[in-house]
């Protein structure tokens, strides 16, 4: 009988697999999208500047003139004790969130929200920013970090300026341990063996002469877990020609 494979492990959600979220400060998104916002404006003040283990970029703590607190990722160029606003009619400056539709073309933006008052899913990583190309009748197209345009309801929300952050992946970890510990920050697990390097025992791909499989890369149809690895539910097989 062999043993469990790493997916199979992870789903069973040990304490391996489990991300530290206790160590996590909080959830970004922003405040709700209400009348206020809508029509007017609303100021707040940068509390702090927080390092978050589970991500990338520094956190900025706001405080709204509502005595709402939110968290977003912090952009590049701001300090403890600005103030940001956030509305339709808010200034398009580093910092403010402002609905697409009110943001000009060629503004580097970064937290777009995919529906309007989903809180931001796009463009939140380290040192990136998106940036408005044009306007058409049924939206505002954004040019993402991946180059590839997209179309977006002009009520959709974004904060102006460049995620803080960048140059982060230039310095090197140098050491295997420090990497370890970083990728365990997000529940990522350090090393990993890849399957052709087990033993028979341990993955349907081990043993063997070689770094090879040894048998095909697309599982049956009806493979069980233990053996459900490699190319599964391939779109097409074989050497290209």
């Amino acid at each position: 009988m062999g043993k469990r494979l790493i997916t199979q492990r992870r789903g069973r959600g040990t304490s391996t697999y489990r991300a530290p979220s206790h160590r996590y400060y909080g959830k970004i998104s922003y405040r709700a999208y209400d009348d206020t916002e809508r029509n007017s404006v609303v100021y707040g003040t940068i509390q702090d500047l927080i390092d978050c283990p589970g991500h990338m970029a520094p956190l900025a703590e706001i405080k709204y003139d509502t005595k709402e607190v939110v968290l977003i990722s912090a952009p590049l160029n701001v300090r403890v004790g600005d103030i940001v606003a956030s509305g339709a009619s808010a200034p398009v400056q580093t910092g403010n969130v402002l609905p697409l539709k009110n943001i000009p073309e060629g503004t580097a933006i970064y937290n777009l929200e995919c529906r309007p008052g989903d809180g931001g899913k796009l463009v939140r990583t380290a040192g990136v920013f998106a940036r408005v190309v044009g306007k058409v009748e049924n939206g505002i197209i954004v040019k993402l970090p991946s180059r590839k345009q997209k179309t977006f309801t002009g009520e959709c929300r974004a904060t102006i300026g460049i995620i803080a952050g960048d140059g982060r992946i230039e310095k090197p970890f140098l050491k295997a341990g420090k990497r370890m510990h970083a990728m365990r920050a997000r529940n990522k697990l350090y090393p990993q063996t890849s399957g052709v390097a087990m033993n028979a025992v341990d993955h349907p791909f081990g043993s063997g002469r070689g770094r090879h499989a040894g048998k095909p890369k697309t599982p049956p149809r009806w493979a069980p877990a233990g053996r459900n690895v490699g190319l599964i539910r391939a779109r097409r097989s074989g050497r290209k020609r």
